[in-house]
């Protein structure tokens, strides 16, 4: 059985309807900034103490026990476009959740997970997509740490975006000029000059000494480029 708490906002045309399951610090952090992004929140975790705190942060909150299937169908789970098992160190309740959420037939299920052993079970259970938290931010900072990039994000298993700084060597030359996406294999999406907005990058635009770039390719080209002086 849940135990709900909070209040109910009307739905907006432009806002989606996500379940959050696991209000930890990573759902939580989701949960909000979902909110903040004007989506429909329902935040669900077997902690009332949890539950009580966020009671006024999300749209609807509730303290229930996930791996029940009644319990999910009570709370209208199957009408969600979109949920997110954020279930932390206990590795039954986020496989079971996780299964049972897959057969209500919720168009997208997320699922954190904290290994890889536990990623290959969700994968296998069909979820839409796994999501390894500590893992990626690992690798973020990694490469923030080493000075390779400015900051890190990983698109897909082989495509990443990174920030980094402009080489001294492509200052006053335009892209066009510099042929980057033929010579070395990767996009520059936008730039910065000195401090001022992003803006995006045309084959006309014309680089200066200092200048932030954002950097879409493959992994391999793109640690090459970051590298260049």
């Amino acid at each position: 059985m849940s135990k709900s708490v909070g209040p109910t906002r009307k739905r907006d045309f432009h806002s989606a309807n996500v379940a959050i399951i696991g209000l930890g610090r990573f759902g939580e952090s989701l949960a909000l900034e979902l909110v903040a992004g004007g989506h429909q929140v329902l935040g669900v975790d077997l902690d009332e103490k949890i539950v009580q705190s966020m009671a006024d942060r999300l749209t609807h909150v509730v303290s229930a026990d996930t791996t029940d299937e009644e319990t999910l169908k009570e709370l209208g789970l199957a009408d969600m476009d979109c949920a997110v098992v954020a279930i932390g160190a206990d590795l039954e309740a986020s496989i079971l959740t996780t299964s049972l959420l897959l057969q209500l037939g919720i168009k997208q299920v997320w699922a954190k997970a904290n290994s890889a052993a536990h990623g290959k079970i969700l994968k296998q259970l069909g979820v839409h997509h796994v999501i390894f938290p500590e893992l990626e931010m690992g690798r973020r900072v990694a490469h923030m740490v080493s000075g390779e990039s400015l900051d890190y994000v990983q698109i897909d298993e082989d495509f990443v975006m990174v920030k980094s700084i402009c080489p001294a060597s492509f200052a006053g030359r335009s892209l066009a000029e510099l042929k980057i996406r033929g010579t070395y294999e990767v996009t520059v999406v936008a730039f910065s000059h000195a401090g001022q907005p992003y803006q995006p990058a045309f084959p006309e635009s014309v680089l200066n000494e200092g200048d932030l770039l954002v950097v879409a390719g493959r992994k391999k080209p793109l640690d090459n480029f970051v590298q260049l002086d």
